[in-house]
């Protein structure tokens, strides 16, 4: 598949936002209280806001009529796209009316409310990821992308980039950094072993031109070849779906977002805590992990081969 940049730009900076809230929420929840101070918590969350919006303002900009954009609303019992969507629409009265309550220190007068809706919200995000996840994972036409470790792996990352953007906060203003160094490194740590049992799965061809041409079952042994194709030039199929890239370029993005999106990342908050407690290390962490996950989407839609390429000359997808 083209990897469209404002694509990859939302899946990343979406999954960032809500998993950012997703985990004040929760750590409100297990902290049964406001984990920060009422002030640092409504920045952290007003951050969290500006990011997942930008996020789901640019999956706008790959549209060749951007204006229709309200027709991906329109089949939500049958469309991961449309579900998602209304559910990120519904999410801001939902956590703004959350936040509201926040402000009026109603943790301190109904406790059992704000804990239930603390992890209504964390719900909420997650689920809203879980989407984001599904819209690719539900494809049929995609072997790479129709696997259940799809949705998990953009889960497991939002959350983790989350993590980093509450340390990161949290180290700008001092609080309590030290609290959270085991749960940040085992979440990036499985969120590493999530995506190697991801390439792991991806890796053979499920499918053949002689599937696609139902030869295998009507001939035997059948070895069937494309020997021209029914155009002259390219297409929208061809151009969109028969992206190609050499394989040594994708095995140089793939460790190029393995060792920035997850070892790196991993080694500079390990260092902040054993060595330099500084908050240029947790910065430059978040930073090349941006840029690692970048790649990891780049080629989360590179690598994607869909089956009508056995059409256009492809003996395996």
């Amino acid at each position: 598949m083209h990897p469209a940049f404002s694509v990859i730009f939302f899946t990343v900076t979406s999954g960032a936002g809500y998993g950012l809230i997703a985990l004040l929420c929760f750590l409100n929840f297990i902290n049964q209280g406001i984990f920060v101070n009422k002030e640092l918590f409504l920045i952290f969350s007003a951050v969290s806001v500006g990011i997942f919006s930008v996020g789901l303002i640019s999956s706008t900009f790959h549209l060749a009529n951007p204006k229709n954009a309200w027709r991906a609303f329109m089949r939500f019992r049958t469309s991961w796209l449309a579900r998602e969507g209304l559910l990120a629409i519904l999410f801001y009265p939902i956590l703004f009316t959350y936040l509201y309550f926040i402000y009026q220190n109603t943790y301190s007068s109904n406790l059992l409310f704000m804990q239930f809706y603390s992890f209504l919200i964390f719900i909420f995000s997650v689920f809203i990821i879980f989407c984001t996840g599904m819209i690719y994972a539900c494809l049929k036409t995609i072997p790479q992308w129709n696997t259940i470790l799809t949705p998990i792996n953009y889960i497991v990352i939002g959350l983790y980039l989350g993590f980093l953007l509450v340390l990161f906060l949290l180290s700008i203003n001092s609080y309590g950094v030290n609290d959270y160094k085991y749960y940040i490194l085992c979440l990036i740590a499985f969120s590493f072993i999530m995506k190697l049992i991801y390439y792991y799965k991806i890796t053979p061809s499920r499918h053949n031109i002689n599937e696609a041409t139902n030869a295998a079952i009507k001939i035997k042994n059948s070895n069937v070849r494309l020997l021209d194709v029914g155009h002259t030039g390219g297409t929208f199929l061809t151009d969109e779906f028969g992206f190609f890239v050499a394989e040594k370029k994708l095995k140089l993005v793939k460790l190029f977002s393995i060792f920035f999106g997850f070892i790196a990342p991993f080694l500079l908050i390990s260092s902040y805590y054993l060595l330099y407690n500084d908050i240029l290390v947790i910065f430059l962490a978040l930073l090349v992990s941006f840029f690692g996950i970048i790649a990891e989407r780049w080629l989360f839609f590179a690598q994607a081969k869909h089956v009508v390429n056995l059409y256009h000359g492809s003996q395996t997808v």
